[in-house]
């Protein structure tokens, strides 16, 4: 343990005493020349953990993060490094998960001849989608730095921060400093709740829409607790990166598209939509809103600032989300509203050859049960997944709210870091898994309860899709032949194993799941092209 002697102390050894005393237990990281002296005898308490390409090491930072809703800590090399790294800081920031991530730079009395690896202007580098970013003007200003950073990561909404150390100030000394504690929940303002509950008393037909915020803030028993007392239809927002609210209960009316005629149409039938942790709305193709035309009254709770100033219509409520449901949970009286019936699922799809993805999703859900955690990038899929995967509420269910391709194969490796006694499954499109693939290493090595099923259609699926959707012809490079998943796996020390006829698929998922370490099971599937949307902006 280094010296609690204020004038022993160097930067680096401050910096080691503030990660720890804010709870730090893993590093994440690519190690490149300038964070050497920041890595070199790395104490035993504090677990680096080795990533092979930079953009996993923030996305595992970023699985991480969520699953022990503390803020990952990420290492990152100089201008290159961050540079590697960018999609999935976006990622970071549309999930608002809390990452501290720090860069090497060059020494300071090199910068000004624009040195060998050096980043100029380094702070500005990952802006917009950092919360906070500096390079500190002297060295010892180092640990305050991360202190700051580390704080605004994890004050709502959450979201990445991003630090610049120059090589040399590791070494400088500096005062120790110690954390602080800081309050995160924000009370909404009694009169705009009270406002709210008269309006779902008057209302004759609510609806709540839940975005996931609501998972994140390990609020989605309460916001049961509020549906069921409202007598409330329960809709998921589009694109929504978490499970809100379980979606067996009987109040569960579905997802909405991110169509704006198709979402107006869905909502028509409500006089109240209450939109909770989440925008108003996520949209994905041009068309009209109809739903902000006046004849539904709107009301938001959100977290974010922004998210209740680009809201175009009704009323936004900014809180935090446990104390805003729990005052609504108390206003709430009693209705005599009948208790709406939500959705009605499917019959199980039977089983064919060449597998069907719908009998696929089906045989995973029943294979993992209720307590596995799924992290999903499969975006061509997801309606036929919302179909034959429910999912049970709370930390159930992660994916991308950036839409960025290439987070979930090393977010499901950070998940499965900080649920040690938890099985995760990484659902994964052939075309996805290739944009961080090398995050199996870490989870072989480490021998992580991890299982990553490849959903193999030779292709970018979504982009197929809505090739069909924009109606354009002959689009290059959708087609991807000839990639072995099983002989890529086992190269990196995963068990794993292909799978082609139905027959085949339930026995390869038990093997897999119950497998001591990181397991891949690639699924030969038809490849017909689903419909992501029915017509471009159209109901």
């Amino acid at each position: 343990m280094p010296p609690k002697n204020a004038t022993s102390l160097t930067v680096k050894q401050a910096t080691l005493e503030l990660l720890r005393s804010f709870g730090i237990k893993k590093v994440f990281g690519n190690p490149g020349s300038t964070e050497l002296p920041f890595l070199s005898d790395w104490p035993d308490d504090i677990d680096y953990v080795l990533a092979l390409q930079e953009a996993s090491a923030v996305g595992m930072a970023d699985g991480y993060a969520q699953a022990t809703r503390n803020a990952g800590f990420v290492n990152l090399h100089s201008a290159a490094g961050v540079g590697n790294a960018l999609g999935n800081i976006y990622t970071a920031h549309r999930n608002q998960t809390p990452l501290v991530i720090t860069a090497g730079q060059q020494a300071r009395s090199i910068l000004p001849l624009q040195a060998f690896l050096y980043a100029e202007r380094a702070s500005e580098f990952p802006r917009p989608y950092v919360k906070f970013s500096v390079e500190p003007a002297r060295a010892e200003d180092v640990p305050a730095a991360i202190a700051r950073a580390y704080h605004m990561a994890m004050q709502p909404p959450c979201g990445p921060t991003f630090v610049s150390i120059p090589i040399d100030d590791w070494t400088h000394q500096a005062q120790p400093l110690q954390a602080r504690q800081v309050s995160r929940e924000l009370g909404p303002a009694p009169e705009a709740m009270r406002t709210l509950a008269a309006a779902l008393e008057k209302s004759e037909r609510p609806a709540f829409v839940v975005g996931p915020a609501v998972d994140r803030a390990a609020a989605v028993e309460l916001m049961v607790r509020v549906a069921e007392k409202a007598k409330a239809s329960v809709w998921v927002s589009p694109f929504s990166a978490r499970c809100s609210f379980p979606e067996r209960h009987p109040q569960f009316s579905g997802f909405l598209p991110a169509s704006p005629g198709q979402l107006s149409e869905t909502l028509r039938s409500y006089d109240l939509v209450v939109v909770i942790g989440a925008p108003v709305f996520t949209f994905h193709v041009e068309g009209h809103a109809s739903i902000f035309d006046g004849a539904t009254t709107l009301f938001q709770i959100t977290d974010d600032p922004d998210a209740a100033a680009v809201t175009p219509v009704g009323n936004s409520i900014v809180a935090t989300t446990k104390p805003a449901l729990a005052m609504l949970l108390e206003l709430l009286g009693e209705t005599k509203r009948a208790t709406p019936a939500g959705r009605q699922l499917p019959p199980p799809p039977a089983a064919a050859d060449p597998i069907p993805v719908a009998f696929l999703l089906h045989t995973i859900s029943t294979a993992m049960g209720e307590k596995a955690a799924l992290v999903e990038e499969v975006p061509s899929h997801r309606p036929i997944m919302h179909q034959f995967m429910p999912m049970p509420g709370a930390d159930s269910f992660y994916t991308m709210a950036s839409g960025g391709l290439g987070f979930s194969l090393p977010a499901s490796v950070g998940m499965a870091l900080g649920w040690p006694d938890r099985r995760t499954v990484c659902l994964i499109g052939d075309g996805s898994a290739m944009y961080s693939i090398q995050a199996l290493w870490t989870a072989a090595q480490r021998k992580l309860p991890l299982t990553v099923v490849v959903i193999n259609n030779a292709g970018y699926g979504a982009m197929r899709s809505f090739s069909q959707v924009m109606q354009v012809r002959n689009v290059p490079g959708l087609d991807l032949p000839g990639i072995d998943f099983v002989k890529i796996a086992e190269g990196q020390g995963c068990h794993a194993v292909r799978v082609s006829k139905a027959a085949e698929l339930a026995p390869a998922l038990k093997h897999a799941l119950a497998h001591d370490g990181a397991s891949l099971v690639e699924v030969i599937v038809d490849s017909a092209v689903p419909l992501l949307y029915a017509q471009r902006g159209r109901t």
